[in-house]
């Protein structure tokens, strides 16, 4: 039996992506592996969002061709749609298919016989229209059925100053309504306990793949997966600007859709957002934080920043600062500026219309913001302490990603502890036995816990509130 392996950057919408492409495989009688193991095909979907990308690339394909010298190694995703010579000229990688091709590798390539040139299949963006495959399921934990990443939307019409996507992934489009909630349901009767809803800009969810734009809502979506009999969904994230007062109050009435929202930021000073060219202003982003939380009082709510925008003053900085220290945001995802090609941000430094930020200023504001966020993380967990609260408990996650470092168990003081997620977000362990009897016990199953600590990396510790619960 032929064995497949795959390996994800960037985002979740990418793993969702990954798993989609390796299940084609196993219906076809391959058997997946996970990343390090001995494989015939590896399958490294790339991101763009960082300059690292090539570097991260070129050391995923040599840890794919040391443990597998002979394997295929195919490299798609949004690096290989804006950069397909660069990683052309990866050794070891035998072919680069781009945002359309990538969705067709089986017909394209055949048995994936290695002949020593590398494949370049790359199509121009704006060919690019297909939604994929209708079956975009994620195969993440799938030993385990605890979660699945569902792509409902592609693409980006958002023309973002720093932002490649638009140009690695094209315009805006999203399955219908009635293909997501099949395979919503596909996902409940496979045992799944949790939905992730993933896409590029899903708030804008509704353009069909085949050009009809506006037949739907994010808001009618939420609607109808709502009457999926899946206990959680989550929205990986969603621009405040499409983030309406509607959608709030239905979200705070869900027996289902779970308190966390991620609502992307970039800036908190007025200035940078205009450069950046975001389509929401400060006082909006204000608003639909504080509704989002008189409405949803336990809500967890993260953000992203990017320091360094080009020409990014000391004073702007602290307007960031100053703006986020007077929310109530629950942790940030803190992102330095990478000058991109064939970005209006890119032009600015260029053209010596604004400087580049010195890297160690970048480093410094980076290093700022993420001990803000670790003060405002401990500041919301502390505020469940001695709570109970419902946890969905989680295996070791079966693909090596850089998403996914975490794993459903630590060994700490010679004590076993097993991992799982509460609904809005917060990460808990409790002791168990063994990761054998965890996982015969525990796995895929949501238990009442009393949370009772806080360890030193912002986990919560918690405790069965009986014996009874941990046997069941």
């Amino acid at each position: 039996m032929k064995r497949i392996s795959t390996y994800t950057l960037g985002c979740k919408l990418n793993v969702a992506e990954s798993s989609a492409l390796a299940q084609e495989y196993l219906q076809k009688g391959y058997q997946l592996v996970p990343f390090g193991e001995k494989s015939d095909l590896t399958i490294i979907n790339t991101c763009s969002v960082t300059e690292q990308a090539n570097v991260k690339c070129r050391n995923v394909v040599r840890k794919a061709l040391k443990a597998s010298p002979e394997a295929f190694v195919a490299v798609v995703g949004c690096y290989a749609q804006l950069e397909p010579e660069a990683l052309a000229s990866i050794e070891g990688v035998d072919a680069v298919l781009g945002a359309k091709e990538k969705f067709e590798m089986a017909s394209l390539l055949g048995d994936f016989e290695k002949t020593g040139e590398t494949k370049i299949l790359v199509s121009d963006i704006e060919t690019v229209s297909g939604f994929g495959f209708g079956h975009s399921i994620s195969l993440e934990n799938s030993k385990d059925q605890t979660r699945a990443y569902l792509k409902v939307q592609d693409g980006c019409n958002y023309t973002c100053s720093y932002c490649t996507i638009p140009l690695a992934r094209g315009k805006s489009r999203s399955e219908s309504i009635d293909k997501i909630i099949f395979q919503a349901n596909l996902l409940k009767e496979a045992g799944y306990q949790e939905i992730v809803l993933t896409g590029v800009n899903i708030g804008d969810f509704g353009n069909l793949p085949d050009g009809t734009e506006g037949l739907y809502t994010f808001f009618d979506l939420l609607k109808e997966i709502e009457k999926v009999e899946v206990p959680r969904i989550r929205i990986s994230s969603i621009e405040p600007n499409l983030l309406t007062s509607e959608m709030i109050d239905f979200i705070s009435s869900s027996k289902r859709i779970v308190p966390h929202f991620h609502l992307p930021m970039q800036s908190g000073s007025v200035e940078i957002l205009k450069r950046m060219r975001r389509r929401y202003t400060k006082e909006l982003y204000q608003e639909r934080v504080f509704e989002v939380v008189n409405k949803i009082p336990n809500v967890c709510i993260g953000a992203d920043v990017i320091v360094g925008f080009p020409g990014e003053t000391d004073a702007h900085f602290e307007e960031t600062f100053e703006f986020i220290q007077s929310l109530p945001i629950s942790y940030l995802h803190v992102f330095t500026f990478s000058k991109r090609p064939n970005t209006n941000a890119a032009e600015l430094i260029d053209e010596n219309i604004f400087e580049d930020i010195r890297p160690e200023v970048k480093k410094a504001r980076n290093q700022k913001l993420t001990e803000l966020s670790y003060f405002k993380w401990k500041q919301y967990v502390s505020r469940f302490i001695n709570q109970i609260d419902e946890v969905l408990f989680e295996n070791e996650f079966s693909d090596d990603t850089e998403l996914n470092s975490e794993i459903g168990f630590s060994e700490v003081e010679g004590k076993t502890l097993c991992f799982g997620h509460t609904p809005n977000y917060l990460r808990v362990g409790v002791e168990v036995p063994s990761r054998a009897w965890a996982k015969e016990h525990l796995i895929r199953k949501r238990k009442p816990v009393q949370l009772t600590a806080i360890d030193s990396d912002l986990n919560v510790i918690g405790t069965f509130l009986d014996a009874e619960v941990i046997a069941t």
